[in-house]
């Protein structure tokens, strides 16, 4: 059986416990799982989801912009969280518009791409929207950024008249990273499976590294 967020907690409390640490790339302590898969049946691992922020993040993604100044376009004066202002050039501009990625043609419109393939091939295991890319490698620190995209790719599936997605990640920050990245694949799912006209299934969560920074152990114990 496919383990679950409550398995997932279980694990970040044990490794703690045990003080199980690794470092980061600027020498703090972490806790992780390399290789985690579990299903995503909950919005938060630890933490608490903020319904406000995930609204702007998720209205900015749809916005295709890629500038963190444009995550509250009303409020000019409100600062981007301090995640995307360390991921920034000086300019604000980032790769990882999730919405760009998937929406703009400039990187074949995947979306839609999608769609047509499900709705022709329900069957299908072609369902995937990519979101990083090989030129990743010259383009994460191009200008001053630090954006290496998160996210590798999701892959849709269409069973027994549910739509299921397998979200595959890089890399996965099990507090702020997973609330708010879990929103955006829950929205794009219900999203694709209303244009289906099919339900919404699970969400299966594949991480390559999942982990805790020390500065919300707080929340582990």
């Amino acid at each position: 059986m496919t383990p679950t967020v409550r398995d997932i907690r279980a694990h970040f409390i044990n490794e703690l416990l045990h003080e199980n640490y690794t470092k980061d790339r600027n020498g703090g302590k972490t806790i992780e799982l390399i290789g985690a898969c579990f299903v995503a049946d909950e919005p938060a691992i630890f933490g608490t989801p903020s319904p406000q922020y995930i609204q702007a993040e998720l209205d900015w993604y749809m916005s295709q912009s890629t500038n963190i100044y444009d995550i509250y376009p009303d409020n000019k004066h409100k600062e981007p969280p301090k995640a995307w202002q360390m991921t920034a050039n000086p300019h604000g501009e980032i790769n990882s518009n999730y919405g760009y990625l998937i929406f703009d043609d400039r990187f074949y419109n995947q979306y839609d791409r999608v769609f047509d393939e499900l709705e022709n091939n329900p069957d299908s295991r072609r369902g995937s929207m990519i979101y990083t890319r090989p030129s990743i490698w010259t383009e994460f620190d191009d200008n001053g950024k630090n954006d290496f995209i998160c996210t590798n790719s999701v892959t849709y599936y269409i069973r027994n008249g549910m739509l299921h997605a397998a979200v595959q990640m890089r890399s996965n920050d099990v507090v702020f990273g997973y609330k708010n990245d879990y929103a955006w694949q829950k929205f794009v799912q219900e999203m694709l499976a209303n244009d289906l006209k099919v339900e919404v299934g699970q969400i299966i969560w594949q991480v390559q590294n999942l982990h805790v920074y020390s500065s919300h152990f707080h929340l582990v114990n």
